[in-house]
């Protein structure tokens, strides 16, 4: 276990993994907020924080993985962006905010179990730990690190900094900002004033009147602030200090810094010895957002329906592709990217497959055995347990397995005798592919017929075209339907709102 290694953002280097308790890992992940489905770049850090999971329990690990549901508040600076975003589309969508909340919910669930992601130890949400938030906060209150302004409450930032870089945790130790370069750089937005500094950040913020979520508080009616709840909830279920903190790199900053510092006030030491990061997916080459018109929901990511896609994509497709590349590097979406995706997967699951059914060879006659083959073999299925040591390189791991496809194709093609192998190599070859395919990548073969897992994803569907239906997007609404019709799936409307298929 002392080989593991992971990237620390915090100290800006690789490090040696090593437990706070032997054997046991508290493992901790950003989750959604519910007040919209998730995209494709939602996507990366599930599927990248599923395979650390994976490998750490494959390890021998008992993780206890906690990952979030961000079900209130979510601002991510004060003004005009300080609104609680699932009270907000809770209007817009004319929902009651905990219906819009499970519906969202849903849909993102159902993507997981898509995506054959595992599920958490514990899902905790934001509106279930109100009280352990307030009480944070009263404590950050009282050491004099925050103070209260018209019904808010906002940390200070500038306090913070002065007492705790000291104390060898400034604000900016995870992501390398300068304070005062920060102060310079923040743009003015409505309610600055209220705050003592550009750079404090809310930990809860007064209700206005008719604002739909909302809490009483030791000031008054209110809202809990985004970076307050992880902080809450990981060291309720974690502890004061835990393992590992996981989430995109685009959380960073500021959340994670304002993590740190709450933290670090009500505990007096960074919550996380290991910060890990995944980086962000670019569409063409350029960073998605709703202003480029390039944000891909899942469930047209699944359907095929956004105007950049130029077919439908499956999960397990979208799966692999996001394993092909390590997690700190950039990875670029485009249709042939995923069209390669398909077929690379294919051809490793065919092999896979293959080897799977394929006899071992017999141990007692040596004489066949290829020896700069069986040596190949050895060495390139050798270094993959090193590759997932080393900061989790799935990249190389599926490089080399690659490598021993077209040895496997010529098993299957009678090109190579059954004996140009040992029978140790052979089985090794079985073990390692399915280990690492399945146990460990958690890919699937998505042809297989299994009735519970085509419920689940015929469901999500439904779920989806209904969603789309609730919006009046008829067109995303009509393509599942035409094309779940198309390879012999009839969906029928019935008339209490549910959907049911029939596989003809």
């Amino acid at each position: 276990m002392s080989s593991l290694s992971f990237y620390n953002s915090l100290r800006r280097q690789k490090e040696v993994f090593a437990p706070i308790v032997p054997g046991h890992v508290g493992l901790y992940v950003c989750g959604p907020t519910v007040s919209g489905e998730s995209h494709l770049g939602h996507a990366r850090p599930f599927i990248t924080f599923d395979v650390l999971y994976r490998y750490l329990m494959h390890l021998g690990y008992k993780v206890r993985y906690v990952r979030n549901i961000t079900d209130a508040g979510h601002f991510e600076e004060e003004g005009r962006e300080a609104v609680d975003k699932v009270s907000a589309k809770a209007v817009l969508e004319k929902l009651e905010p905990m219906e819009l909340v499970q519906k969202y919910t849903n849909l993102f669930h159902g993507a997981m179990r898509a995506f054959n992601n595992l599920e958490p130890s514990i899902e905790p949400t934001a509106t279930g730990h109100i009280i352990e938030q307030i009480g944070m906060i009263e404590r950050i209150l009282a050491d004099g690190f925050a103070y209260v302004a018209n019904g808010s409450v906002y940390f200070d930032v500038r306090r913070y900094h002065e007492v705790f870089s000291t104390k060898g945790m400034p604000y900016g130790i995870l992501s390398g900002r300068d304070l005062e370069e920060q102060l310079e750089t923040t743009r003015d937005l409505e309610s600055q004033d209220e705050k003592r500094s550009k750079a404090d950040f809310a930990l809860w913020k007064h209700a206005p009147p008719g604002h739909i979520m909302q809490w009483k508080s030791p000031w008054g009616m209110g809202f809990p602030g985004w970076h307050i709840e992880c902080s809450a909830m990981s060291s309720k279920y974690l502890g004061e200090q835990f393992d590992i903190h996981g989430g995109g790199m685009d959380l960073q900053f500021p959340h994670h810094e304002c993590e740190i510092a709450q933290s670090a006030v009500c505990h007096h030491q960074i919550p996380a010895r290991y910060w890990l990061h995944n980086n962000m997916i670019t569409i063409n080459g350029r960073k998605m957002g709703k202003s480029y018109n390039n944000v891909i929901r899942l469930s047209e990511l699944f359907t095929g329906s956004h105007p950049q896609l130029g077919q439908a994509y499956s999960p397990m497709t979208v799966r692999f592709f996001i394993l092909q590349t390590h997690y700190r590097s950039t990875l670029d979406f485009s249709n042939e990217a995923l069209q390669a995706a398909d077929r690379g997967l294919r051809r490793l699951w065919d092999a896979f497959q293959f080897l799977r059914g394929m006899p071992l060879a017999s141990g007692s006659n040596t004489a066949s055995v290829d020896e700069a083959l069986e040596a190949r073999c050895q060495s390139l299925l050798g270094e993959l347990d090193g590759f997932m040591d080393d900061d989790l390189n799935t990249a190389k791991v599926l490089a080399n397995l690659f490598e021993l496809v077209p040895v496997v194709n010529s098993f299957k093609d009678g090109h190579l005798p059954t004996g140009a192998l040992t029978a140790t190599t052979h089985g090794l070859l079985q073990e390692r592919f399915q280990t690492f395919l399945i146990q460990i990548f958690g890919l699937k073969d998505e042809a297989v017929a299994d009735d519970g897992r085509l419920d689940g994803v015929l469901g999500l569907l439904a779920e989806i075209r209904q969603d789309a239906r609730s919006r009046k997007d008829f067109v995303t609404s009509d393509k599942i339907r035409q094309q779940l019709q198309s390879i012999g799936i009839q969906l029928k409307d019935e008339k209490d709102g549910r959907t049911s298929w029939m596989v003809q």
